[in-house]
């Protein structure tokens, strides 16, 4: 049986992915130091033999067999990821390493869970891989941005100096079952909002866009990736159909029957005034493109925050 490393499978990206190596017949080891993952995203998966759990943060090293590891372990919203700005850098740099050594003594392919955040507040639109970025690296954001963009230079480093078969994906937006209501995003934020009748909070004028990537496209996108031979990446994984933020926030407060007002404050330093994936790469190297259309997406995301705030009223 193959063994799978997930780190930071706790996650809600993380989660769906122990999901799909447990169905696929994989031994599953999700590890994860819980700082925004959460016990209940794997909670089904704990009675499976062939799934283990490990609370570990990857900060310090870990000695486990695998044949593959996918490294998912850092937080993603600006939220999480600027509570603890020092720790979000270690994450991308000492626990990448850690990482990178563990598939190095494993002679493992890794894959390397990167952002859209590499490109910064993009001048070139929309974002290709060859597009090198404009990030401000002494930045709030900086820790994250300039960490993910650090990662990526740790892994083709060992790749050119050990030969460690790396995969490098650039995740953009995404959105689905299993999103904290708490993280600060804006899909999970307006949908909470909106079934709550709480205002509905945008920041700056709601004109700059974003893309939306339903998970489990995500999903097939990162399996395709690890299981593609002859390409290291790095390669956009998101759907390139862009909406402004104001027009979501009125699709969701429309799909889900809401009365919220819309109200606005002021844009976040270095926010990013739009942001749009070329997919072709993914398309020519792996047949990958997203199925699930934003409202097909929104549906089944809507469903999954009514059933848990309505778990939590209980």
């Amino acid at each position: 049986m193959k063994r799978a490393l997930v780190a930071g499978g706790a996650g809600f990206i993380g989660s769906h992915l122990c999901d799909r190596l447990t169905e696929e017949g994989m031994s599953v080891i999700c590890v994860d130091n819980l700082y925004t993952g959460r016990k209940e995203n794997i909670e089904h998966l704990m009675g499976d033999p062939s799934f283990r759990f490990i609370e570990h943060d990857i900060r310090k090293p870990l000695s486990i067999d695998a044949d593959c590891i996918y490294n998912l372990a850092c937080p993603a919203s600006p939220k999480h990821y600027q509570k603890d700005p020092i720790m979000t850098a270690q994450t991308n740099t000492l626990g990448v390493m850690n990482m990178l050594e563990l598939a190095k003594a494993n002679d493992a392919r890794i894959l390397q869970a990167s952002t859209s955040e590499v490109y910064g507040d993009p001048v070139k639109h929309p974002q290709p891989e060859e597009y090198r970025g404009n990030v401000n690296p002494t930045g709030i954001r900086a820790c994250y941005d300039e960490g993910k963009r650090m990662a990526e230079t740790l892994f083709f480093d060992y790749h050119r100096e050990y030969g460690t078969d790396i995969r490098v994906i650039r995740i953009f937006n995404t959105y689905g079952p299993r999103m904290n209501p708490e993280d600060g995003r804006v899909v999970s934020n307006f949908i909470v909002q909106a079934i709550k009748g709480d205002d509905i909070t945008i920041y700056g004028d709601g004109s700059q866009t974003r893309s939306f990537c339903y998970v489990d496209d995500l999903i097939d996108g990162m399996r395709m990736m690890m299981d593609t031979d002859g390409t290291t990446g790095p390669v956009n994984l998101g759907n390139p159909e862009e909406i402004r933020i104001l027009d979501l926030a009125k699709k969701i407060t429309e799909m889900t029957g809401s009365t919220s007002e819309i109200i606005y404050f002021p844009l976040p330093c270095d926010d990013p005034s739009k942001r749009r994936p070329s997919i072709y790469k993914a398309w020519e190297q792996l047949g990958w493109k997203p199925a699930v259309d934003l409202d097909e997406g929104l549906k089944k995301t809507i469903g999954y925050f009514n059933t848990v705030l309505k778990r939590s009223e209980l």
